[in-house]
């Protein structure tokens, strides 16, 4: 029965139920999706264009929101709420939200990209004006008045004088709603809204602070088993043999194979995890990586499966050959693991030809249909429920491990809990890949830029998201065509108005990296690049780099947020360098950074000024205080952007001064926080962030656009504190040294600290 037929035959009536813990337990069914009596109560409806598809009414009045988004901790549920809840016209604890269950929510794409708000919220925003236009006129119909006369307060309709009042619930009256999704239905004008703008408390939270949240890690089966899948060797091994009798004297412990996939099985999880550690395997283990010494000598040298120009204006090669003054200059950014905190988990029941999986995937409908594949059925047969996991930032070991989880039950013919260990999330999950970037810069007499010339070497894509080679279904030996890189792309080429400016992007690609997206894939790369080598041409002219930007971005939004974060910063660039502050060590000196992005070149508006302390002694780079002026358009929730914000802006931090990927021929070898450092609390800067609201704009996300900002930012922070143009991150302390170092004979030679080569001379750092 599809939710279309089930609502014709049960009058519209639905249990809402969400994660346990969360909702009233009137409210709250069993995170399965099924009714008292064991029983699906819903299945999606194919129509995206129905009502009935995003949202349900219940006689109680309480309303049931059903997303493909789902939320990844970032606060998207108590946001989402709030957009239904204004527009429907109920109270916020009336909605309860259902999210990323694939057999009851519809398919909106994986969430990512910062659009779970800009795209997700805006169609159930529709769907619950369509829904309230909908009632408020068959009310009307009923009582023989105007429909433009009734009010609507928390889910009742009542005439002007409240003489007649009716909610929602009873309206409905066991009936459907039957309505058509109205893409240009009117939304609510925003001095009308009563929670949209405000700040809600999240309704998560509560449950986490006092350990009632049920996490993923956290989710059990009756029954079921403890599985640890047995790595190979490196990502090119091939299984070869195992000894079964190094593990036959653990109680309850058993082998499930497929080819090279492997995973041994305890009624206990530390019966599984010492059966991991005792079992004896052989694998042929032929070399699979690049020499990380070479790392971007070899990146160059891949073959180019295509190249494309995302601006060209004018003649840059002729007005960089007549230029009086030209700059070059390489930018780097290294391969990353995500890093999420908690390892991945998750629960699969594979029974009767069907598989339910748990799981923390930000894209449960497309791994719907990668996990069949994996199993051998059809994508129907298979059903996957979203809880929440520990940290995301992008495709992670999720996905993975709930397709180990679903292949080892299938196996194993029982439920199954496959939890990853520290190592599996550090050296399996997908990497960001490595990315480089020359970009050439000229001014004239005047020095102005007359030339902006960038190459960008950046991995290429082929296939959908929905064809990812997960681990299980490669070493179960199914083949898979795709090479899916997360879309690394957007803000290549730059808004500053230039006389002549060639941009071009060349597409690699590798075997080598099996690589998905990470926090602003393709955007904070290459905004990098961008950014640090304008304040370049900025810096040969002898110009502010703030008013350089002003000078060439035409964009008044733009232009807003750069000056609103020279005002919440105090920016003067002629105090930006070599700073000194009361009680700083001797060998300590600071700097500022200022760097702009509008997001994808069409979305949010972010300028961030940011200070470093660089300690010349031992090439330490710690930022103490960042200021981000940030224009998403219309906010949802304040306290929420904020947090989205902060979080992204602490994670970049940690990735251009820290974190690098480790591998030798075989393997990845940073598998723990030893080897694969990350911030701590005592590094955290001071945060500052200015929030301009437009309530009369579209919202735009929030969660990868500051990130963008930050490697630019630190790159010339640097620079103006040292002199030394740090161009190839992490900046860690020897990359720092070596830069004083060549500052040092650079201040011998010409008598100034500088890493700037001569004009003609390509400067790399």
């Amino acid at each position: 029965m599809d939710r279309r037929a089930f609502l014709k035959g049960s009058g519209g009536l639905l249990v809402s139920f969400t994660l346990p813990g969360l909702l009233p337990a009137a409210h709250a069914q069993a995170a399965a999706g099924v009714d008292a009596a064991g029983q699906s109560v819903r299945k999606a409806s194919t129509a995206k264009g129905d009502v009935d598809a995003w949202l349900a009414i219940a006689p109680d009045g309480r309303v049931t929101v059903y997303s493909g988004k789902v939320d990844l901790g970032t606060g998207a549920r108590t946001a989402l709420a709030q957009m239904v809840a204004d527009e429907l016209d109920v109270g916020f604890q009336q909605v309860d939200l259902i999210m990323g269950d694939t057999l009851l929510t519809l398919d909106q794409g994986q969430t990512a990209g910062s659009l779970t708000i800009q795209d997700g919220g805006g169609t159930l925003r529709r769907a619950a004006a369509c829904a309230r236009r909908a009632l408020v006129t068959r009310a009307a119909a009923q009582w023989s008045v105007d429909a433009a006369t009734l009010a609507v307060t928390d889910g009742v309709i009542a005439t002007p004088g409240g003489e007649r009042r009716i909610g929602y619930g009873e309206l409905v009256a066991g009936k459907p709603l039957q309505v058509a999704l109205d893409p240009n239905v009117p939304l609510k004008a925003p001095a009308q809204h009563k929670l949209v703008g405000k700040n809600v408390p999240r309704v998560d939270i509560p449950a986490k602070v006092t350990g009632r949240f049920t996490f993923m890690q956290d989710f059990r089966l009756p029954g079921m088993l403890h599985a640890r899948v047995i790595r190979p060797a490196g990502p090119g091994a091939r299984l070869v043999s195992i000894d079964e009798a190094s593990i036959r004297d653990l109680p309850g412990v058993r082998i499930v194979r497929k080819q090279d996939f492997l995973a041994v099985l305890s009624p206990s999880e530390w019966g599984a995890v010492k059966a991991a550690r005792l079992l004896q395997v052989k694998w042929d283990d032929p070399p699979h990586f690049p020499d990380q010494a070479e790392l971007y000598a070899w990146w160059r040298k891949l073959p180019v499966s295509n190249v494309e120009t995302p601006a060209s204006k004018g003649d840059a090669a002729t007005a960089l050959a007549g230029a009086a003054r030209r700059i070059e200059a390489t930018y780097e950014f290294p391969p990353h693991t995500h890093g999420s905190i908690g390892p991945a988990c998750a629960v699969a029941d594979f029974r009767d030809g069907q598989c339910t999986i748990w799981s923390a995937a930000q894209s449960t409908h497309s791994l719907q249909g990668e996990i069949a594949l994996t199993l051998g059925v059809d994508k129907s047969k298979v059903r996957l429920i979203y809880l929440d996991g520990a940290g995301c930032y992008g495709r992670n070991g999720h996905e993975d491990c709930s397709a180990d989880a679903a292949l080892v039950s299938q196996l194993a013919g029982a439920p199954v809990r496959v939890q990853w260990m520290r190592a599996d999330e550090h050296g399996w999950d997908p990497k960001s890949p490595p990315t480089a970037i020359d970009l050439k810069g000229g001014l004239d007499a005047q020095k102005r830029p007359v030339a902006w010339q960038s190459e960008f070497y950046v991995a290429a894509q082929k296939g959908s998201i929905a064809e990812f080679p997960l681990l299980a279904t490669v070493t179960s030996g199914i083949k898979r065509p795709a090479y899916v890189t997360g879309n690394i792309s957007k803000n290549a080429d730059v808004l500053y108005a230039l006389p002549n400016v060639s941009t071009k992007v060349y597409r690699l690609t590798d075997s080598a990296f099996r690589t998905a997206h990470l926090r602003s894939p393709g955007r904070l790369q290459n905004a990098f690049a961008n950014e640090a080598f304008f304040d370049e041409l900025a810096m040969a002219a002898g110009a502010d780099p703030l008013q350089w930007r002003l000078d060439y971005l035409p964009d008044p939004r733009a232009r807003a947020v750069l000056e609103d974060v020279a005002k919440l910063s105090g920016w003067n660039h002629k105090t930006a360098r070599s700073i000194r502050r009361k009680g700083d060590p001797r060998d300590v000196v600071r700097g500022r950074g200022l760097a702009f992005v509008r997001y994808d070149n069409d979305r949010t508006y972010v300028a961030t000024v940011l200070e470093v302390a660089v300690n010349r002694n031992d090439g330490h780079i710690r930022v103490t205080d960042v200021w981000c002026s940030h224009d998403c358009g219309q906010i949802i929730s304040p306290d929420g952007t904020r947090n989205q914000i902060e979080g992204g802006i602490v994670q970049t931090i940690s990735r251009v001064l820290m974190e690098e990927l480790r591998f030798d021929a075989h393997r990845i070898t940073s598998v723990d926080w030893a080897s694969y450092p990350i911030l701590r609390f005592p590094d955290v800067p001071n945060i500052h962030i200015s929030l301009i609201d437009r309530p009369e704009a579209p919202p735009w996300g929030a969660g990868e656009m500051a990130p963008a900002t930050v490697p630019a930012a630190i790159s010339n922070a640097v620079f103006a504190a040292t002199g030394v143009r740090l161009r190839s991150a992490p900046f860690l302390p020897g990359k720092m040294l070596a830069g004083l170092k060549g500052a040092a004979g650079g201040k011998a030679k010409a008598g100034k600290v500088t890493m700037e080569k001569p004009a003609t001379e390509k400067a790399v750092a």
